[in-house]
């Protein structure tokens, strides 16, 4: 026993020191900070561009599955804060403090191939009530690209600003599911470009489904695997 933890204990030691180094190493002022993609290879020719807007009390745990399973289907993912000011340091709805990596108005200047939204109460709230995060899903639907949202992001952000159609689906909590028109009983659901799901025990067939969108089943199947 004493080996075998020894020997486990080695092992993280190299992996923390490998991603260290890695995201040492990386000149991208856009890198994702939540994780390292070190174990990763990216197929840089299909890069897909991700938006994941986060605030003070977004759900940690779908924010990172997030990111890190997009990341590991080759995209690039982008971490924004749509705190005021520009601040970038978003403390999560479980205390976890997270640096994102840009501001939400230099997001707001970008184009993205999706736009990912996690839950969390009050974070929800916080990425309603932020008018460039709004115009940017208003064009993202106007141009039929995808967007998504999970946990209480479908009923706060989604239904209230009109982006969301009948048989969506968000956190099973009633005065979440009240907002919502006909709201599903699914882990995951796809309505053309709209993506939603219902919360952090979901957060990673949420992200297989956005990747399984931006490139293919067999890729999906891939990184499930």
């Amino acid at each position: 026993m004493k080996i075998l933890v020894t020997g486990i204990l080695l092992s993280s030691r190299l992996i923390c020191s490998s991603a260290f180094a890695a995201s040492r190493s990386s000149s991208s002022s856009l890198r994702p900070r939540l994780f390292s993609s070190a174990f990763t290879t990216l197929d840089m020719s299909n890069n897909k561009r991700v938006l994941v807007p986060i605030a003070d009390d977004s759900e940690e745990i779908e924010t990172s599955c997030i990111q890190d399973t997009l990341v590991r289907f080759g995209a690039e993912v982008v971490v924004a804060s749509v705190k005021p000011r520009g601040e970038l340091v978003c403390k999560m709805s479980r205390g976890l403090k997270v640096v994102a990596d840009v501001s939400i108005d230099e997001a707001s200047t970008q184009s993205w191939d999706l736009i990912a939204l996690p839950g969390g109460m009050p974070g929800a709230e916080h990425l309603r009530d932020c008018a460039a995060l709004i115009s940017l899903l208003e064009k993202q639907k106007a141009d039929g690209k995808l967007y998504a949202a999970m946990c209480a992001a479908p009923a706060v952000v989604l239904a209230s600003k009109g982006l969301v159609g009948d048989g969506a689906t968000c956190y099973p909590a009633p005065g979440l599911r009240e907002k919502m028109s006909s709201p599903a009983d699914e882990d995951v659901v796809v309505q053309g470009n709209v993506v939603t799901s219902q919360g952090p025990g979901t957060a990673l067939k949420f992200a297989i489904k956005m990747g399984e969108l931006l490139y293919g089943a067999e890729k999906a199947k891939q990184i499930a695997d």
